[in-house]
């Protein structure tokens, strides 16, 4: 059989060839890839936001998942702080430890990559690279008007509590992956879909930005980031559980309280909870109109200081555990 006399793919021909695309002008950007830093200049009347997340291969994502699925999680996730933010995603900062470069895995995941970063307007603008066991970290800013940052220290007594899209279908997808929940074929690709592609609802934060009075994304589930406003507005809820909006085929196939546990505490959904005055609801659903995503009305912020999931019936609902934990 012949040898192949292709030269190896190196560190810098992959930075060149993969990362080092051609994107669209963005006038704000002094200076990109290719030096020692990059330099962007803020738009004046905005402050910038900033958020960093680390992802391992085998705690936060399997080793064989498919490159482009991969690329556009990576992203996704990042790109959610910023829409709980308000903010408007700008520039994101890719470092990637790699145990080889394999060409058709590095373009799948870059053509996966540079087309996240057109749909949501962002420009790619420097990182790291390094040989190592799969992980990778992606620092991202964004920016919004000045002083109007959704926050989740301003939850009120009496305001309503808000979700965006569908809860618990990644943590189904999981769960049936591990063997303890058995989903139908067309509802398991369903909730695998979600799990390995998320929406970040960009739009409808940014809606939100004179309507919310605090907002968190649902990375850890929900429960537990709900907690997080809580704790930072010095307040207390009731949340509705049979409110929380699900796929109607979990519904059906699973009992209450897994249907709970997983909608609750199983995190890795990427949607918004935020709250809200309770006049400001007609605009709240024309935000979310406007911005094309489903939201429900879950509970409401109350001044008991601590968090109570109620039932249909009006029992209360206790959960093994709240959400996700990395040391946990």
């Amino acid at each position: 059989m012949p040898q192949s006399t292709a030269k190896p793919l190196g560190e810098f021909d992959f930075i060149r060839r993969y990362l080092a695309a051609k994107q669209p002008a963005d006038p704000d950007l002094l200076l990109g890839i290719g030096d020692d830093a990059a330099i962007v200049r803020p738009r004046p009347g905005y402050d910038l936001c900033f958020s960093s997340d680390m992802l391992l291969a085998g705690r936060h994502f399997f080793p064989e998942v498919p490159p482009a699925d991969l690329a556009h999680k990576i992203l996704a996730v990042n790109i959610s702080d910023m829409a709980a933010m308000g903010a408007r995603p700008r520039w994101v900062m890719l470092s990637a430890a790699l145990p080889a470069l394999d060409p058709a895995w590095l373009q799948a995941f870059s053509g996966s990559l540079f087309a996240m970063l057109r749909q949501y307007g962002i420009t790619l603008i420097g990182g790291d690279t390094t040989k190592g066991d799969l992980a990778f970290n992606v620092a991202i800013t964004g920016e919004l008007p000045a002083g109007q940052a959704l926050r989740r220290s301003g939850a009120q007594n009496g305001d309503d509590i808000w979700v965006s899209g569908q809860i618990g279908l990644a943590a189904a997808a999981l769960h049936h992956i591990w063997q303890k929940i058995r989903l139908p074929e067309n509802l398991f690709a369903e909730c695998e879909a979600a799990r390995l592609r998320p929406t970040p609802r960009v739009a409808l934060g940014q809606a939100l930005l004179p309507l919310a009075t605090a907002a968190q994304d649902i990375s850890d589930g929900l429960a537990q980031d709900l907690g997080h406003i809580l704790r930072a507005s010095g307040t207390g809820a009731e949340l509705f559980a049979d409110h929380v909006p699900t796929a109607p085929g979990l519904r059906q196939c699973l009992p209450d309280q897994s249907l709970h546990e997983l909608t609750l505490a199983g995190g890795d959904d990427y949607e918004l909870v935020f709250t809200t005055p309770p006049q400001e609801r007609p605009a709240v659903l024309a935000a979310a109109a406007s911005s094309r995503t489903p939201i429900a009305r879950i509970g409401r912020i109350n001044g008991s200081g601590y968090l109570k999931i109620l039932r249909a019936n009006g029992s209360e609902l206790h959960l093994s555990h709240l959400g996700f934990d990395h040391f946990g």
